[in-house]
């Protein structure tokens, strides 16, 4: 009996032991002792999850059963073996889970008729059978797919805004698979930013003026709550707009550049501007565009012309701006189809997607819905308590839950005032720029070439 006691009295303290050493410290708990039992646990019961989930298939094999035979004299049944086939549940092959950071992954094989698909329709079932936080599928190759498991949510704390990287290259945010959140705009050079009030959309607008604060780069807002939100921001930019008015001729000077940077890389022979010699290469511009609905919004018949010319020179931006160092980050609390063609037209331009927790099912219709139907039922379950929180379409073409680091209006404002000097004058900038009565003519030319 004392040793029994004195077995418990051992087991209970290294349960207190463990207990603790997770609560206290995860990272090294998790590889030395977490990730060993949860890898064999997942190993062993894969067999019963993978059945539960419907992801078996019945396949014909050759066995010997038993068959009740004659009842002989004694009352008993006598059996005999019978050389047969039989329908029997066949289980994908998976091989020995791997730890990552945040959980681990696993690679399956797909049995015959089987698609990725599949395992994404049971993705909330293998998170409960799993009891992790989220299971992310995958495919690699054909015939595979990699089940990453994520056992903990690494969104809950955002840490802070790391330095700036590289050119147009602002790292915002954590990704749900604990990697880095980067928008690089030499990548994905425009981007439709969607959220409600108090969803983290203008906290994400901070995150990426102080990371491209320090940059050679210019910096454009448009901000049609009347300049509210960019105007503490005005040392950093080189030109800000508060209403479609002064937004239209802001839409035009930046055409008008875009031609003049055309003839310039037409001169050079070059097809883009990171093809020029560093010493002509113009500075790039980065147009911020805060309520992008007010742009289309139409109160009377009178204002039909300016909305339609708004709307083009915006649209040609997005069209042609890429390859002259002109790049767009549209925000918006209500994006939708019925504010005209213009915006669905300026959606199809914007290939990175950014959708935080919208009011309406439209937006985030409009944001997400036609890249996975699975990230736009993931966007309207973004609870309001997580601000920050976001569907992201992703620079290797998937979709992330991620969030942005928190930067106060105060942090931006600072980076705006310690960089001012590197705010390069929009005067300069549009100096050799044609006057803005263009040709349409060329630029519809390039539109359709």
């Amino acid at each position: 009996m004392p040793d029994l006691l004195q077995s418990l009295l051992v087991l209970a303290c290294a349960l207190v032991v463990l207990t603790a050493w997770r609560r206290l410290h995860p990272r090294s708990f998790w590889p030395v002792a977490g990730y060993p039992l949860t890898a064999f646990s997942v190993r062993a019961s894969w067999r019963k999850v993978a059945l539960g989930c419907g992801l078996t298939k019945k396949r014909a094999r050759w066995a010997f059963t038993l068959t009740p035979g004659a009842l002989i004299s004694t009352g008993t049944v006598k059996v005999r073996r019978r050389f047969r086939r039989i329908a029997v549940d066949t289980t994908p092959w998976m091989r020995f889970p791997l730890p990552t950071r945040h959980g681990w992954r696993v690679t399956v094989c797909l049995l015959e008729g089987q698609i990725p698909a599949d395992y994404a329709e049971v993705a909330e079932r293998l998170v409960h059978s799993w009891g992790v936080h989220a299971v992310r599928v995958s495919s690699p190759r054909p015939g595979r797919v990699v089940l990453a498991a994520t056992i903990r949510d690494p969104l809950v704390r955002a840490d802070q805004l790391p330095p700036s990287g590289e050119l147009l290259t602002v790292t915002v945010g954590r990704l749900e698979t604990g990697k880095p959140w980067v928008m690089d705009f030499r990548t994905v050079p425009h981007w439709l930013n969607a959220g409600a009030t108090q969803s983290g959309k203008s906290n994400l607008a901070n995150a990426l003026l102080v990371g491209l604060a320090p940059q050679p780069v210019a910096l454009v807002g448009v901000d049609l709550k009347g300049g509210v939100e960019f105007t503490p921001y005005t040392p950093r930019l080189s030109a800000l707009a508060t209403t479609r008015t002064e937004a239209t001729g802001l839409l035009d000077d930046l055409v008008a550049l875009m031609l003049e940077r055309m003839g310039l890389c037409r001169t050079a022979g070059a097809r883009n501007i990171w093809q020029l010699p560093p010493a002509v290469r113009p500075v790039p511009v980065v147009v911020l565009v805060d309520e992008l609905a007010e742009l289309y919004l139409m109160a009377d018949k009178s204002e039909k012309d300016e909305i339609a010319r708004t709307s083009t020179a915006l649209l040609r931006v997005a069209q042609l701006g890429r390859a002259f160092g002109i790049y767009l980050f549209c925000c918006g609390q209500r994006i939708g189809s019925d504010l005209g063609p213009g915006v669905t037209a300026l959606r199809a331009q914007c290939s990175g997607r950014i959708c935080h927790r919208v009011n309406d099912p439209e937006t985030a219709t409009m944001t997400l819905g036609d890249l996975d139907p699975a990230a736009l039922a993931s966007a309207r379950a973004i609870p309001s308590e997580t601000p920050g929180v976001a569907i992201v379409a992703s620079q290797d073409g998937q979709w992330y839950r991620a969030r942005s680091f928190h930067v106060s209006e105060q942090a931006a404002e600072h980076a705006a005032r310690m960089y001012a000097d590197l705010a390069p004058s929009w005067a300069e900038i549009t100096a050799h720029a044609p006057t803005t009565e263009f040709d349409p003519a060329d630029l519809d030319e390039l539109l359709t070439a």
